[in-house]
């Protein structure tokens, strides 16, 4: 039949109800259509046409036109729907390029075939106006709680009803061993909402640390308005979590606002997780003390904290250690995530060990090297000398508080301890060249014989090779993967160089090669300068 047999007003009508039905804009329909007859139209006039159908919003008559466009004559391809300067001056006056002709043309009859193809243009459309308004509606709740009916599982992974279409929840975010069964009811966590070929897709979780601190968040009012903070979370899903709080509000309690009354609110939790049992930790901006928090119900002697390397090591009584460390290390474990350090954990008879080794060895590199007897060098280790630099270039005044040193004496430890030093950066400056090492690199600035020798070795030759190196690659560091930290080692880290010394060395050896110009680095840091003060000024 012809659309314009058709009734009108037909097409209005079934636009509103499918728009109703599917909760889309009803001009998303109307586009569906006339897409979809504009389609039909081209298959009776020819593919190459450029045919297209207005539908007017409120009579519903569908008016088709065929469009030309004018083009340079070097890019005419397709004659059926553009056409040169010259053929345009026949259906126009001065015609540019650019310009369309728009000529109306009849109405087509739609055969079978043809109705067909507009059903399913139809269709496709309104498929992809639900997935944008799924995707719309979703994508700004990522990050909440949502109840949600569960319609089946596919492969271990829950499919559930989240009103606007579906979720999954897969295997690996569900706690334990839970299951469920069809038109059963479940809170889960919208970890992330993505845009996909096949359509939006909605990823819930029940075991992100993120949804236990939302469900604190809907059991304690504090926490809700802000009186209290979450800082940080920590969980072994369907096992046991740490939570770490602070108050605001010097007057309210944070452990105590989120037990609740007789455990009301944390059990509230508790039950929601299947049983998972949960510790509330006070939060410390004093990482040591944050810590000796996070290990309880175990006790702690003693905290030495590396800030550098974030790494801490715990000293806990010698009874106190299997519940330092929990069932399969679960304690600790839990605890490094809470606080982001590494924590070794030494019972006080492992640490004097420790630290007795360390001061045989240190007594050792002194008798060795110094030519001293063994009563001698322990005074030295004693007063807190850790290696032969220090003996070497320390205040002669800090040499004569040890009994039984003089002047004479001092200097003559010191003479001793510069000469094996020398003849060590010798040997290292000789074995540094027999690998290759080049003058610009030995040359410059900062660098001592046995870091050039170390370099050298790592095929770090010239200045132009020290330049093209990352500072951490200098220095070593960390990376996070999958929430575990990995140790990256550094050529230069057994000298102790910090990653902003690097990363002085490293610029300086560009500036050096013209690789940088220092003015650039000055208008940068003036630049940083003044967004800190601008961030101040607005605080």
């Amino acid at each position: 039949m012809a659309i314009t047999s058709a009734n009108q007003l037909e097409l209005l009508q079934t636009a509103e109800a499918v728009a109703r039905e599917k909760m889309i804009d009803p001009a998303l329909v109307i586009e569906a259509m006339e897409e979809s007859l504009a389609r039909a139209a081209k298959s009776r006039y020819g593919a190459e046409m450029d045919i297209r159908v207005s539908i007017d919003r409120k009579t519903g008559r569908a008016t088709f036109t065929r469009v030309r466009t004018v083009v340079e004559d070097e890019l005419l391809e397709n004659y059926q729907a553009e056409f040169t300067v010259e053929q345009a001056k026949q259906y126009m006056e001065n015609p540019e390029v650019g310009q369309q002709l728009i000529e109306e043309v009849p109405p087509v009859e739609m055969g079978r075939i043809a109705a067909q193809s507009a059903k399913q243009v139809i269709l496709q459309k309104v498929r992809e106006a639900e997935r944008d308004r799924q995707f719309e509606e979703f994508k700004d709740r990522a990050g909440t709680i949502i109840n949600a009916l569960v319609k089946r599982e596919e492969y271990g992974n829950v499919i559930v009803d989240v009103g606007a279409g579906e979720a999954i929840l897969r295997r690996n975010e569900k706690i334990g061993r839970e299951s469920y069964r069809p038109n059963d009811r479940i809170r889960c966590y919208i970890k992330d909402v993505r845009r996909e070929q096949r359509g939006p897709q909605i990823f819930l979780s029940r075991t992100a640390p993120e949804f236990m601190a939302e469900l604190f968040k809907m059991e304690v009012p504090e926490i809700y308005d802000g009186i209290i903070e979450i800082k940080a979370v920590a969980r072994d899903p369907g096992s046991r979590a740490k939570i770490a709080v602070i108050s605001y509000d010097g007057s309210i309690d944070p452990v105590g606002a989120c037990v609740g009354m007789r455990g009301s609110r944390v059990q509230a939790v508790v039950n929601e997780l299947q049983g998972e049992k949960i510790d509330i930790i006070p939060w410390n901006e004093d990482q040591p003390t944050f810590l000796v928090n996070a290990l309880q119900p175990a006790e702690v002697s003693k905290v030495v904290l590396d800030e550098e390397a974030g790494k801490i090591e715990v000293v806990v009584p010698e009874e106190q250690l299997s519940l330092a460390i929990g069932r399969r290390g679960q304690n600790v474990r839990l605890a490094s995530q809470l606080t982001g350090l590494d924590i070794d954990i030494m019972t006080e008879a492992d640490e004097s060990a420790r630290r007795q080794a360390e001061f045989e060895q240190r007594t050792k590199l002194f008798m060795d090297n110094l030519d001293l007897d063994e009563f001698f060098a322990q005074l030295l280790v004693s007063e807190g000398f850790t290696n032969l630099e220090e003996v070497a270039y320390v205040e002669v005044d800090e040499l004569l508080v040890i009994d039984g040193v003089d002047e004479d004496t001092a200097a003559e430890l010191q003479a001793r301890a510069r000469d094996v030093l020398e003849a060590a950066a010798k040997a290292a400056l000789e074995n540094a060249r027999a690998l290759g090492a080049e003058d610009s690199l030995i040359d410059f600035d900062g660098l001592t014989p046995q870091m050039i020798e170390a370099l050298a070795k790592d095929d770090v030759k010239t200045l132009e090779d020290f330049a093209t190196c990352a500072d951490w690659e200098l220095a070593g560091g960390w990376t996070t993967v999958d929430g575990e930290r990995h140790k990256d080692d550094g050529v230069l880290e057994p000298f102790e160089v910090s990653l902003e010394e690097a990363q002085h060395l490293v610029m300086t050896a560009r500036i050096l090669l013209g690789w940088v110009d220092p003015a650039d680095l000055e208008a940068d840091a003036e630049e940083d300068a003044n967004g800190e003060l601008a961030e101040e000024s607005e605080a």
